[in-house]
Order: C-alpha cells, then structure tokens, then sequence
C-alpha cells in the first residue's frame, strides 16, 4: 500500500473489475482529483473472491498497468542467491518525525508541515497543482516560516546530536521558491541557529536569498500556537540578545533532519556490519566508503547526514573501490547488446508515427490527449498515431517497435516527458526496431503544457498540439546519423601528487591501469605534510607514509617529481601531454586525465597575521609545542578572508579544524582560557558533535558580524583581542598569548591546466564540475575528471572519497576497448569557409583546429571526438559554413515555421 499513488489504473483496466476504492462512497474519479486540502489518503484493494488470477491463475493486468510496482502477486515475491564479488550498500534515509515534539504541535495544527510535505505543495503534480495553498483552509500562504534543527542538533528529546547537514541549504531553496510561487508579498522566514551553507556555490546562493528578501533570525522557537479558527499560526521565540518575540504566520515549514533507514540498520545487522552510535554504517576516514567487512562498501546517507554531490561522488567511489576486488574478472560476464541492420530509408517517402503519452494524471489529468492524438493525424507525412498511458513502460515499448515494424514508419515522434530522462530509452526502441535512433524527435508536453498549465486543460492542449506539430515538421527532415567511436589508450595521466591524487593513482593501478602520476613539487603529499590528525582522531602522517610507499612501488605507476605539463592535446581515449621534468620533456599518451592539483591556505595581513610572531594560521599553531605550552589564551579566529566580497565562498573546514585544535588543547591543559570567535559554526554531521564536546570543555565561542568584525591590537609583545558579544550585548577584551588564524582556502594555480585542457573555471578558479549535483567530479569534456581541493575546499575523507569517484568514473573509460561518442556534432562545408578563425577561438573545447587545404590556405576541420554540439561554432559563423547534425537550420526553420 506505501507505493500505491491511487492513479486508478489497476481498476480501470481490470477486467472483473475486482480493484475497488480503498474508501468507500467515492468515486475513482473522484478519488484522483478530489480537492486539496480535503483529500484523503486513498488507496486501492483488491477483492480475491472476483480476481481472475486467484480463480483460473492467470490475468494479472493490474500488475501489468501498475506505474509504481505496488501489485505484486506472491508467487512472484521468491529469494535470490547471487554470487558476486562485492557489495555496495546505498540504503539511503528517512526523514525524522517531529510528531514527538509537542513544541511544534505538528500533530495538532494543520498549518504546520515538513519540509517534505512542503517540496510536494510546490510541485505541480503536487496536491495543489504548485500554488502554495493553506492546508486548514486552502487560501495562499503569503506570510511562510521555516524552522531549522527539527531532529537534528538535539540531544535532550531525541539524541540526534549530528547536523543533518542540508535543511539549511533546502530551506533557502524553498523560500525563493515560494516567494516565486507565491509573488512578490511573500514574506519568508527561516528561523535559526547556525546558517551551514557551506557547499560549493552554497555562500553565494545565501547571499542572493538575502538580497532577494528571505529573512534570516538567529533564535530558537519555543513554542507554537493556533490564534484563530482560520488556522493561522502564532510563533513564540527567543532571539540571540534574550528577546522573547511572537509573530504570526499562515504556515510553518519544519526542516526536518534525516535518520538512517530502519531497512538499512537491519540489513547492517544482518550481515554483521558495524554501525556507529547514531546507527549509521561506520567508515574511517581514510576508507570513507568501505564497511568494516572488507568487499563491502556503502555510499550516500547509509554512512552520515550528506548532500546529493557528495552522495553521488561516493556512489562513484564505491564502484571504483569495488572495481579493484573485480578487476581480475572484468568483462568476463557481460553480454553485448547486439542489434539487428538498420533500414535504408533513403528516397522512400516520410511515414512518421506519433504516440502521444497520458503520463498517468501528468499528462491525461490535464490536457485533453485523444484530441491530440486527432490532431496529430491531420498532420502531413504521419502514417500512425497511438495514445498510451505510459509510453515508457517495457510493453509499451515493446508494442512501439512492433508498430514501427508493422506500418514501415521511417520517423518516430513521441509526446510525452522530457527527452532529458526519456530520449535514449525511445531511441534504443526505435533502433530495435530497425531504425537509426537519430530518426527520433520527441516533444514535451508533460513539462512544457500540462505542468506549468495545470490550471488550464484548453491552453495545455492547445499548446501540446503546437509541440506536436513543431516535432513532426523536424521529424519529416531528420536524417540517419551514423554512430561515433574511437579507440582507447588504456593509461591515465594524474596531475597532482597530494593525498587526492596518490589515491586516484593507486586506485587505477589497482585496477590494472598504467598511471603516470605527476607532482610539481620536490616531494608526494600536497598540503598533508602540515596535517597530524583528522577531525576524528586518526593519524595523518602515518597514513600519508604509508600511502607514498605503496605509490612510489606500484609497478603500475610511474611518478613524475619536479614536474609540469606543458601542453595537452586531443580527446576522449586519446590525449597526449608534454610533460617537462628538469631540463628534460616527454610525451605521456592517455585515455584519461585527472586534475588533483590542491589547494593552499592563504596569507593575511588582517590581525596583524602578517606582523606579530605570536599570530599564526592553520596548523602552525601546532608546529611549536614549547610556545603553545607557554600560552595562558588562545584565541581562533574564523572566516579570515572567507564570505566576504573578494572570496564570497566558506572554506568550509575551517571550522571542524579549529575546534578540534581547541579541543586538543584543553585535553592537554584544562587551565587554558580557549576561544574561537565565529561567524557561524559549520560543523555537518557527526562534527557537530565536536562543537558540542568544545563547548563542554569549557572553550568560549563568540559569534561576530563581518559589520563588526574582531579588532586585534599589540602593546610591545602583548595581544589584545576586542570583540562585541551579542548575548552579552558589550564588547569584550581577551588578553591573547596566541592568536590563530582560519584563512581562506584557495586553489592552487590552476588557469594554465584549464586553458591547456579547455576546462571552465568559477569566479574563485576552482574547477567547475560538468554537473553539480549529478556529475560532480566528470568536467563538460569527456574523459577530465577533478578532485580534491582544485575543486572546492574539503575535508581529508571527502577529498579521498573524490578521488576514489575520479577514478572509479576514469575506469568506466578505460575498461573499454572504443569510447562511443554523441554524433550530433557540427558539420563544416570547408566550401563555404573563409578560414577567418572566429569558430576556433569560440569553441569552448578545442574541437575545432585550422587544417591546411592548400598551401598557407587553411579551413576550420572539426575534431568530432571533442565537439560536445553546443552550436556555438554554428551560430557565430559570418559564412554559415557550420551546420550541426540533428540540429540543422533547416530542421529547426520547419519547426519554428509549424509553430508560427
């Protein structure tokens, strides 16, 4: 019943008629379309007595026809056993229930949601269609406010003392999404403790919540309550100062933190697998995805509170771990799809079909589908037109192929999603089917008509059948495009010796792979070599000892010290670098680069960093045990250079650092007066328990503003420390033996490695990743990975969890013999062409080169292995020499000339 989304297919298709309504005195149509907020949860039975499966044991069409699974006849429900090789867990979460506390009353007033519940109202297929509707009354929420911590950074009611790590990040994102929603007399608040926006990018996108009016309130909620029969909600809360406020809203929105899966505790339990207190699967830090059972591996929420990137990136990691347990036996099971030849369509007349998909409700529930489909046949050059209910279902492609075969259709257009998901799927149809995959065109009408129109089925409609008659038109010019492969140097250049790029190398030496790794410096181990102990206690050096030993004697590897690239060339399979090495240079052949080139802490004047003996930064304080035994006070300062106009970007260790240096320090000698003075404490996940432990040792931490920043000021040898304590509400003056300094992390240079190899930098020259979220150590080039620092700042365990997903995704190329390659690339009529250049300089990839024609005349050649068919080439040429395949001017004129 959990996967039923009571879509009503099961009843409808049922020939007995056996899958009634859940609740009984309503109507199935009623059912999916009954009104938010009084809809009820409902579901479906199904009566045994009339089902034709447990009568004569066949049927099963409400199985067929269920779109999530949730039908399941058990004699289907049977144990596996599988033999394999490795294991890698990815359990995932749940999200923690805030019905227990009684401080939100979230069981008792219906204006007061999850933030999950909230993601739901604002989608479109969502129970109000995406408008942000009360749930007591259905009016417009216009005055909205978000409550951080709800089940994370609590001790006392539910001993979750981690940081969720994301709730700030998706209550930002809410926000902004309400105030679009909703308009410009939204009023949205988020109520807080700590901001952790510490991410890539995460800083900037506060800053621009800000600016675009989200309010943010340092404090904590004591207390909810109803102030009137409509529902509106009355917040009573505590400000940073002692203030006791309240203040009224239509609707509250819990940040709910997130637990382990109780599936994922049991499966750990079961296989014996060790979990840590909080009841996550327990790694180390210099193993960050491997399970305390070797050969078993886990990723994502299954090890600690994390982000889609870093769950992604260890999703990556862990199958790149478990390509070493595998790489003896790789290739030996996989069976090669093999299809059949292609038909030659050529000369023959256009004969499209077009099967346009109801989508369940996405798309049926909204606009009037068989009117498109009698649209659709009207059409010029369509042969076949067919309404589905789901047209990416496996008997539905099925029937799509045998169509395809059946009324000899040479096109195929589909009205459905987004291509973004579904494109490839109908093109390995088609090409069952005998068709080039590239006869395909698909339209959009899910995304582009029923959810952004969902309040109006006459519009939705109407503009489906534009987007129906633009696909046919292009379809009618489409041309088979062949296939592009290339084969595949089987080595990988590693740039950048740190722990990052050692474990990169290792990895793919492991595996099997040549690795040439290279380090600029005289020595392997990047910034590691100034670092003692992780944030958990383990020990740095030892392992960083341990690591260069097994590189420098991996027959596989082959390290470059004192070393630089000169110049790179090439593509996907086959690149060529010149490396220089002393006075000498050399040619290093790969089918993969992976850039780890590090970071550093920066210098600062501010504090008088640049003056004083006794004002250190990072891990220098660390380095004169006799003058840290001396001191009486210490003070840290945090954000040295981070979150301000020149690096609007957190560091996003500094923190964690910090404390853990405090920590160490009143373990030694409880006496010591300690400081940190913060702007904000980023400690996400298990870290959070550290500041929490700081703070029991008695270390002070004082918050400050960057309007009102610490002022350090000396007197002979003597340091004083002046700071505004905002509980306090006075300044404060700290008569400091040591100051220390958590200065900005920048990369180190890496301009030079992305003008050579054509990758994009951010603003702070960080490697940008293809990506965010879905790809977050592949570059847009195929073939370039990053990790570590070069990327963003980063703790230990992330940057080695990174290089493990750079490597794990650089294997997934080598273990190829030809890399397969998009062919919608550009075409160059080197007729046409003047040879003026313009397309070259433009080309964000390198995929177009000068080749001479003749003597000293030169044309633009395009590299095809390179081109990512961004059209960019295509559109700035003044001679229209570039075309681009499946994208031709021509094609797209027929599309915009149906439209208009």
């Amino acid at each position: 019943m959990e996967k039923c989304i009571a879509c009503g297919l099961c009843s409808e298709k049922c020939p007995a008629r056996t899958a009634d309504d859940y609740e009984a005195g309503l109507s199935k149509r009623k059912a999916i379309y009954v009104p938010y907020p009084q809809a009820v949860p409902l579901k479906y039975v199904i009566d045994h007595d009339r089902c034709i499966y447990f009568k004569k044991g066949k049927c099963k069409a409400c199985e067929k026809f269920c779109p999530t699974g949730a039908i399941l006849f058990e004699d289907q429900e049977q144990t596996l056993e599988l033999n394999v090789g490795s294991i890698i867990l990815t359990t995932g979460l749940q999200t923690f229930d805030p019905g227990s506390f009684d401080t939100y009353q979230y069981s008792a007033l219906s204006n007061v949601v999850t933030s999950i519940e909230f993601e739901r109202i604002l989608s479109a297929g969502g129970p109000t269609q995406g408008h942000v509707l009360r749930p007591s009354d259905g009016r417009t929420a216009k005055k909205i406010a978000w409550l951080q911590c709800v089940g994370s950074r609590e001790i006392n009611r539910c001993d979750h003392g981690y940081c969720s790590g994301v709730c700030c990040m998706y209550a930002i994102k809410e926000a902004l999404m309400a105030k679009e929603h909703v308009g410009s007399d939204c009023e949205a608040s988020i109520f807080y403790m700590d901001l952790r926006t510490s991410g890539k990018d995460f800083e900037k996108y506060y800053t621009k919540a800000e600016q675009d009016g989200v309010r943010f309130l340092r404090s904590r909620v004591h207390s909810i309550t109803q102030t009137d029969p409509d529902g509106t909600v009355a917040l009573h809360y505590a400000t940073e100062d002692g203030c006791r406020l309240e203040e009224t809203f239509d609707l509250v929105v819990l940040s709910v933190g997130m637990e382990p899966a109780e599936s994922g505790v049991e499966t750990a339990r079961m296989m014996g697998i060790a979990c840590n207190e909080d009841r996550f699967l327990k790694t180390r830090d210099f193993a960050p995805v491997s399970t305390s059972t070797p050969g078993i591996y886990a990723a994502g929420v299954a090890t600690e509170c994390k982000d889609i990137p870093q769950s992604v990136m260890e999703a990556s990691a862990a199958a790149g771990s478990a390509g070493i347990d595998l790489a003896a036996a790789r290739g030996t099971l996989v069976s090669e799809k093999h299809f059949g030849p292609e038909k030659d369509f050529a000369g023959q007349e256009v004969r499209i079909g077009v099967f346009v998909c109801n989508c369940g409700t996405n798309i049926g529930g909204v606009a009037d589908v068989p009117s498109i489909v009698e649209f659709a046949k009207s059409l010029p050059g369509v042969a076949y037109v067919e309404e589905n209910q789901f047209s990416c279902s496996q008997d539905t492609q099925a029937n799509i192929a045998a169509t395809v075969r059946e009324h000899d259709l040479n096109r195929v257009v589909v009205a459905a999603c987004t291509p973004r998901t579904h494109e490839a799927l109908f093109q390995e149809t088609i090409r069952d089917s005998g068709l080039n995959p590239y006869l395909f065109e698909m339209a959009n009408i899910r995304n582009q008509c029923t959810w952004c129109h969902s309040g109006d089925s006459e519009k939705a409609t109407a503009k489906s059948k534009d987007l129906v008659k633009m696909a046919v038109a292009k379809a009618s010019l489409l041309e088979a495009i062949p296939e592009l492969s290339v084969d595949i140097t089987k080595a990988v250049l590693v740039i950048g010796g740190g722990l990052s790029g050692m474990t990169a190398a290792l990895n793919l030496a492991d595996q099997g792979f040549a690795v040439t790794l290279l380090e600029r410096d005289a020595e392997l181990g990047g910034v590691a070599r100034d670092i003692a102990h992780t944030w958990s206690g383990e020990d740095v050096q030892a392992y960083l000892r341990d690591l260069r030993e097994r590189v420098q004697t991996h027959t596989q590897i082959t390290t470059l010290l004192n070393a630089e690239v000169l110049d790179a060339s090439g593509f996907v399979g086959n690149f060529r670098s010149t490396v220089k090495q002393g006075d000498q240079t050399r040619s290093v052949e790969h089918g993969a680069t992976i850039l780890a080139t590090g970071g550093t802490a920066t210098r600062s004047e501010e504090y008088l960093g640049a003056e004083h003996p006794n004002v250190t930064r990072w891990h220098e304080i660390e380095q004169d045990p006799d003058k840290l035994a001396q001191a009486s006070n210490v003070v840290f300062i945090q954000c040295v250079g981070s979150r301000n106009q020149e690096r609007p970007y957190c560091s996003r260790i500094c923190c964690t650092t910090s404390i853990t240096q405090a920590i160490r320090i009143k373990q030694a000698s409880p006496e010591k007066n300690v400081f940190i003075l913060y702007r904000d404490i980023r400690a996400p996940g298990a870290k959070e328990k550290l500041y929490t432990k700081a703070r029991q040792l008695g270390v002070v931490f004082i918050r400050y503003s960057l309007e009102n920043k610490p002022l350090v000021t000396q007197n002979g040898e003597a340091l004083s420390v002046r700071v505004f304590d905002p509980i306090l509400q006075q300044p404060v003056e700290i008569q400091a033996d040591l100051i220390n300094l958590a200065t900005a992390i920048e990369p180190n240079q890496t301009q030079h490695l992305a003008q050579l190899f054509k990758l994009p930098l951010n603003a702070e020259h960080f490697f940008m990743e293809a990506h965010a979220k879905l790809r977050p150590v592949d570059f847009a080039s195929d073939g370039l990975f990053c990790c570590g620092l070069a990327h963003y700042p980063k703790p230990i365990e992330e940057s080695l969890a990174q290089a493990s997903a750079a490597a794990g995704r650089a294997a997934t190329i080598l273990a190829q013999s030809k890399a397969r390659i998009s062919p919608l690339v550009s075409q160059i009529d080197q007729g046409k062409c003047i040879g003026c250049g313009l397309c070259i300089e433009i080309c964000p990839f390198g995929a177009i080169q000068a080749e001479e024609v003749e003597a000293n005349i030169h044309r633009a050649a395009n590299i095809p292995a390179s081109c990512k068919g961004c059209g960019l080439c295509a559109s700035s040429c003044p001679q229209r020499a570039i075309d681009m395949l499946h994208f031709r001017d021509r094609q797209i004129e027929a599309a915009i000339g149906a439209a208009v």
